[in-house]
């Protein structure tokens, strides 16, 4: 493991740009972008598009190390490269920015109010591949959507059981059992899984430590015990279908959480854009985020 990049993440100030989306979430991704589904005829193009898209980003002056400590990568972006550097490379040597990697391969059908992962094949030869592309941490996201206790424990229980095996690979999972923000269950929801997590988190041993990306939650500062444990590398938080605005505004209300944005910080990017366009709003988005994760309201 890499003990700069550990210390970076563990107390730099910033947040983590996520720019993860997978096969089924591109086709939007490139939507919002301005790219529609008639631009390519094959998944091979749309990703070589989708890979242009975040190559541009990557390479905008807007993203680098000053306000954004790490991001988090789909697989295929991992394994294609920016300027004849791997991409993980690029972003460690060229930006300052710790890489991390979305293992998970998607949502299972819901049962008791949660979409638990899908099986992950060959995790561990993925793990083998990311270090050697070098890189720091995993995520991987299950979703909850109803205030069902036996579904709450087994997302988290299936969580650390992944998160486990990442770290005896020697990387750092970013644990993240999303809260859907239109749950009419959404404040018991997390009464539910702070205690899950809590629990689960005290099993660990003292060598072993995971991140979590968590939904903002409804009551201020509410995830403050999961921000001190010693397991507990960092907080992030996901935008989860709010606008910028008001993920920065419910954001900036919680000490000790960061981002880790996706829409949120690409929302205003499109393809047509002029490189001066397309800058200023990438450093909009980050300036927005960067104050949101870092100046707290009391």
């Amino acid at each position: 493991m890499n003990t700069q990049q550990m210390e970076k993440i563990k107390t730099g100030k910033g947040f983590l740009a996520a720019l993860d989306q997978s096969g089924g979430s591109t086709p939007k991704a490139l939507a919002e972008y301005g790219v529609p589904e008639e631009a390519y005829a094959s998944e091979e193009e749309m990703f070589d598009l989708v890979h242009e898209m975040r190559t541009r980003i990557m390479k905008s002056s807007a993203f680098h190390s000053d306000k954004i400590l790490g991001a988090i990568l789909f697989e295929k972006t991992m394994d294609r490269k920016i300027d004849g550097d791997y991409t993980a490379d690029y972003l460690a040597n060229k930006k300052g920015i710790v890489p991390f990697l979305k293992v998970d391969k998607g949502l299972a059908d819901e049962k008791d109010g949660v979409q638990l992962m899908k099986p992950i094949d060959h995790l561990d030869e993925t793990l083998k591949r990311a270090n050697e592309r070098h890189i720091f941490g995993t995520k991987m996201r299950s979703v909850i959507k109803e205030a069902n206790q036996e579904g709450i424990h087994k997302v988290v229980e299936q969580q650390f059981e992944m998160g486990k095996t990442i770290i005896g690979a020697g990387l750092v999972p970013i644990i993240e059992p999303e809260v859907d923000i239109h749950s009419a269950d959404k404040e018991a929801i997390e009464h539910q899984l702070k205690e899950e997590l809590l629990t689960h988190l005290n099993m660990l041993r003292d060598d072993e430590r995971v991140m979590l990306k968590l939904t903002i939650p409804s009551k201020d500062r509410f995830y403050q015990e999961l921000v001190d444990h010693d397991r507990v590398v960092r907080v992030v938080v996901l935008s989860g279908g709010y606008s910028r605005d008001e993920a920065n505004k419910k954001l900036k209300r919680n000490q000790g959480l960061i981002a880790s944005f996706s829409r949120a910080l690409s929302q205003d990017l499109h393809a047509d854009q002029t490189e001066s366009e397309f800058t200023h709003a990438l450093q909009t988005a980050v300036d927005s985020i960067y104050d949101a994760s870092v100046n707290k309201t009391q």
